[in-house]
């Protein structure tokens, strides 16, 4: 089945010409965070024949998938498999100085729609939701074993799910009777626990349980703190870091670090000039918020919600 997984990755790379327009023209070092199906890294490599890149990704299907898609490259690049935190650090022990950093958050389209990986409440599959096929925490392991506090916790923190309490009191209701081991228990239990007159309009009353489940399984957000600390260690002066995020989540930490880079002062608003010493690290790129063109999202509606956000290092 793995196999069949390599053969029909795809996932199409969003805001992909406005990810290019930010590579620099000298670049001779580029980091891809989230290699996926290479989409981003193929053009990258294309439009850059002096570039060297380093495609990082946790899914062993991706980085098989994309070995085969970079193959008229050889040379010019190396893959690794591993998270955003480990893999950040090893760059960092290697000495590698990048021109570029490139990081597209969250699932990726096939990911999404291999229902045997467990990420949708679409199609009834085995509860799983790792990104890392290797990793030790589930959604099934997660669903079942963690106190209606966690549950709560993090469906209300990930999810920002009005009815996290009530949530998840039924999915430990539900479980003492029998273990949710399906992505459709898990949705009928979602549904079971939201009151009717809140389950309208387009948006699944599971969505924000699933998104939450899937962050705290992958780790999602300390993953993209630890990003973002190191990856400004690995810049090059003048080089620039890309994040495109797909919900608020993500994008309001990034939002948040790159202010802070560009303006680290701490003093006090009352005081005349700067005491604390702390001096701008990096510098947001204009616009300072990019998202897709009405043509791209009729190409691809997944890119209706991406938005990308850029910063150069001083």
């Amino acid at each position: 089945m793995r196999r069949q997984y390599k053969l029909n990755f795809y996932h199409a790379p969003v805001l992909l010409d406005e990810v290019i327009s930010l590579l620099p023209e000298s670049a001779e070092v580029a980091v891809d965070f989230t290699l996926g199906g290479a989409g981003h890294s193929e053009r990258m490599l294309r439009e850059r024949p002096n570039l060297f890149l380093w495609g990082i990704d946790q899914d062993r299907d991706a980085l098989s998938t994309a070995e085969k898609r970079l193959s008229s490259f050889q040379g010019r690049f190396q893959l690794i498999h591993d998270q955003f935190s480990s893999a950040s650090k090893t760059l960092i022990e290697k000495g590698i100085g990048a021109d570029f950093i490139l990081a597209d958050l969250g699932v990726s389209s096939f990911q999404i729609d291999q229902k045997e990986r467990g990420f949708s409440f679409r199609s009834d599959a085995p509860l799983d939701m790792r990104m890392d096929q290797e990793g030790q925490l589930s959604a099934l392991e997660l669903v079942n074993t963690w106190d209606v506090n966690e549950l709560s916790t993090i469906f209300h923190k990930y999810g920002e799910e009005p009815f996290a309490r009530r949530i998840a009191q039924q999915i430990v209701r539900q479980r003492e009777k029998k273990a949710l081991l399906t992505t459709q228990q898990l949705s009928d239990c979602i549904r079971e626990a939201i009151p009717k007159k809140f389950q309208f309009g387009k948006i699944h009353p599971a969505t924000k349980t699933f998104q939450a489940i899937r962050i705290a399984v992958n780790n999602e957000m300390e993953e993209l703190d630890t990003l973002l600390t190191n990856a400004i260690q690995i810049l090059k002066p003048a080089g620039r870091l890309a994040i495109i995020s797909f919900h608020s989540l993500e994008d309001r930490p990034v939002k948040k670090k790159f202010q802070t880079w560009e303006h680290p002062c701490q003093c006090p608003k009352d005081i005349p000039y700067c005491i604390c010493g702390l001096k701008p690290v990096a510098k947001t790129m204009k616009p300072k918020l990019r998202q897709a063109k009405k043509s791209e999202v009729e190409l691809n509606p997944r890119s209706r919600s991406a938005k990308l956000r850029a910063t150069q290092k001083q």
